[in-house]
């Protein structure tokens, strides 16, 4: 074998190598995204999912149902005269939620972040967020406004045992 032709056959050599070792570390996301598929993420996010579509039907009561009962919003801010619990949670979407229409809740999955490798009951996960949304809703003088919204956020989750529910970011 002459030099041209080994030189021909290491970079042939060299490059299944690269090819090869390319597919062994492909990562497979949860469709969509670009959180890693785990059936742990996947359930998670499926949760978040139906959060997301609950915004959408303005369905406060559904929502009040994936909140945890200790839930509690700290409403990013300095000062602590505009948190709540999860009583404060229901007289929010009770009020506000009930006055929009036509909402539209688009969701971008940045990160998941869970605590336990094992699901189990006091699990603990973050899911880092994308909001884009709309919606309508009638200003002080009766005339429909449609303000677009968008922001980022950071949703915390528990699982019970059975279900992911929301400690904050609603």
């Amino acid at each position: 074998m002459n030099r041209s032709s080994l030189i021909c056959l290491a970079a042939t050599c060299l490059t299944l190598a690269a090819s090869v070792a390319g597919c062994a570390t492909k990562r497979v996301y949860i469709s969509g995204t670009r959180v890693p598929y785990t059936p742990n993420n996947k359930q998670l996010l499926d949760a978040v999912e139906q959060y997301r579509l609950a915004v959408e039907r303005g369905d406060a009561e559904g929502l009040m149902l994936m909140a945890n009962k200790q839930y509690w919003e700290d409403s990013g801010t300095p000062s602590g005269s505009d948190d709540y619990g999860y009583d404060g949670l229901r007289n929010v979407l009770m009020n506000r939620l009930s006055k929009a229409t036509d909402i539209r809740y688009s969701l971008r999955y940045m990160a998941v972040n869970q605590e336990c490798k094992t699901l189990q009951a006091g699990c603990k996960a973050t899911v880092d967020i994308l909001i884009d949304a709309s919606f309508t809703i009638s200003n002080v003088n009766g005339k429909a406004n449609r303000p677009d919204k968008r922001d980022q956020n950071q949703l915390f989750l528990e699982w019970d045992g059975k279900r992911w529910s929301f400690l904050s970011g609603m």
